[in-house]
């Protein structure tokens, strides 16, 4: 079982026990008698297991109001366990992601037999998340660009800082702790995913971070790190926009590219096929005639690109 690691005076961090895709990391606020919760799981077993260590470290404060840094379903599913009367904050943007891929959605998939390679890819990323029992609960609380909350006496200001990862990307800032929770804006040792961009937003949302000046920086996904770990989501960022015009004015196709990047000083990163995702965005920023490509084609790539060049290969 996972449990909460404080970060700062009545601040703690849930992080997930991978860095793959679903396992998300989370958090807690506490201020005079009532808290923050900083986004729910991917199901409702690893909610159960957050809310349980929540209220130990809480003990008997309420949780007043929560976060969902984006729509998608590792940062949200679990949102119906919240009491009905708890605020669910989320930047206006976020709806799209959230029915992008919605828990049916999910179970289909896992269930369907989809070929040779992208069945066991699929299997094997999301197979431990059960999505059957999940009902949809959105946010309540919808905010646009900046919103700042009163958490028992304790500020906690929310921006939107994308479209990047996804349309909209909300970092949680905790002036008084020195804590940003950053979610998808940032994966750390872990391979970042492109849904949205452009790239230059996302490079803006690190150096927004960064001017934030924190001490501690909860990832999305990945292990709690500091102002290194947003500098060396930046340094990949500029990185792969670099691969993705230089491939795009050599005439390579999308799968070209991907198949062709250099990791770099980024090897080691988990997922690296989720470049695949990212450099369709590239391709579109580079060049906006580049044609979009359907959510299932693009696993599809993913899958192929894992087969041919991953660990395993």
């Amino acid at each position: 079982m996972t449990e909460l690691r404080r970060i700062a005076e009545d601040v703690w961090a849930w992080v997930g026990p991978g860095r793959g895709w679903g396992w998300s990391n989370a958090g807690v606020v506490g201020g005079q008698g009532e808290a923050l919760i900083v986004d729910t799981l991917y199901d409702l077993r690893l909610t159960r297991e957050f809310l349980a260590g929540a209220a130990q470290v809480l003990d008997g404060r309420e949780i007043t109001d929560a976060v969902n840094t984006h729509g998608n379903g590792d940062h949200c599913f679990g949102n119906e366990l919240l009491a009905p009367e708890v605020r669910v904050h989320a930047a206006r943007g976020s709806s799209s992601a959230l029915h992008d891929a919605p828990p049916q959605h999910m179970s289909a998939l896992l269930k369907a037999d989809l070929g040779p390679v992208l069945t066991p890819y699929m299997r094997k990323s999301f197979g431990p998340f059960a999505f059957d029992e999940i009902t949809l609960r959105e946010p309540d609380s919808l905010f646009d660009g900046e919103r700042t909350l009163d958490v028992g006496g304790r500020e906690v200001r929310l921006h939107d800082l994308g479209p990047a990862h996804t349309e909209a990307d909300t970092v949680a800032h905790v002036p008084d702790a020195g804590v940003v929770f950053a979610g998808d804006l940032l994966f750390a040792e872990a391979t970042p995913i492109m849904w949205a961009g452009p790239s230059s937003n996302w490079i803006a949302a690190c150096d927004r971070m960064i001017a934030m000046d924190p001490e501690v920086v909860v990832p999305g996904h990945g292990p709690i790190t500091g102002q290194d770990g947003v500098l060396a989501m930046r340094g990949y960022l500029e990185h792969a926009f670099e691969h993705a015009e230089a491939a795009h004015a050599r005439g390579e196709s999308v799968e070209q590219a991907a198949h062709g990047f250099d990791t770099g000083p980024y090897a080691g990163w988990e997922n690296p096929e989720r470049i695949v995702i990212t450099m369709h965005a590239l391709y579109r920023e580079v060049d906006p005639a580049s044609p979009a490509v359907d959510m299932l084609t693009i696993f599809r790539m993913m899958a192929e690109w894992d087969r041919v060049n991953g660990a395993d290969a």
